[in-house]
């Protein structure tokens, strides 16, 4: 026992050293490989938590740019997430999660970013022009060229936030990144930076901090891969204010 608590602080120590230091955002990941444990499971090394600034955003793009794993602000949850094309990536993030089999969204910066993931019809549209950025995330039919392991089947829940960290992050990510709630499967998800830590610290390589996020509560999510309109999960947004919108608005 001993000796384990010694090898842990020394790997604390180094790991500390490696943050302040680190010439490439991937080098904290190799240092977790080079000590033998995985970035998905528990270790004694925790990922840098960075205040969500310019600074803080160009280290988490650059991150995500190389294949890495991260934490950010939303206006729901603090989302969980890698660039949604990288198939490495995106199985790292099930892990970290814990999420199994089960498909991810993608948050989006735009509705025009969206139609590079997903096929939008009309319907979607009028929801995504009366409420996006927002709550209400809507499962589509995915387009070709998305990793399996992403959408099982062939479906994908896209989401645009309504939060500037977040938005931010997205363009310099290219317009999108998955987006699952940063908390292990079956805890309660993180509103604040320091719950991601504490669920997610030693599984990810980056957490920014936005400071505690604005609803708390997850997305409206609605299925319109289907002809009729399904509400998977209950939200912010209700039935009737989603229907409303449907009758009274026309795509542009």
């Amino acid at each position: 026992m001993d000796d384990d608590l010694e090898r842990q602080t020394i790997h604390l120590s180094i790991a500390s050293e490696v943050s302040a230091f680190c010439p490439s955002p991937g080098f904290g990941l190799m240092f977790k490989q080079f000590v033998g444990e995985s970035s998905c499971g528990v270790s004694g090394y925790l990922a840098k938590l960075l205040k969500a600034d310019l600074e803080g955003l160009a280290e988490a793009a650059a991150i995500v740019s190389n294949g890495g794993v991260i934490c950010y602000p939303t206006d729901t949850l603090y989302g969980l997430g890698c660039d949604p094309l990288n198939t490495e990536a995106v199985r790292r993030t099930k892990e970290a999660k814990g999420r199994g089999a089960k498909p991810m969204p993608i948050l989006v910066k735009d509705l025009d970013t969206a139609e590079r993931f997903a096929y939008v019809p009309d319907r979607a549209k009028r929801l995504a022009q009366r409420f996006w950025p927002g709550p209400l995330t809507m499962v589509l039919k995915a387009r070709e060229g998305l990793p399996a392991i992403l959408v099982p089947e062939g479906k994908v829940g896209i989401r645009s936030p309504k939060h500037p960290v977040c938005l931010d992050l997205l363009e310099l990510c290219s317009g999108g990144l998955v987006g699952t709630s940063a908390n292990l499967a079956g805890r309660t998800p993180a509103t604040t930076a320091e719950d991601v830590q504490n669920q997610l610290g030693a599984r990810v390589d980056l957490v920014l901090d936005g400071g505690p996020v604005p609803l708390g509560l997850a997305s409206t999510v609605v299925d319109l891969t289907q002809s009729n309109f399904v509400i998977i999960r209950e939200g912010p947004l209700g039935r009737e204010e989603l229907m409303n919108s449907l009758r009274n608005r026309k795509p542009r």
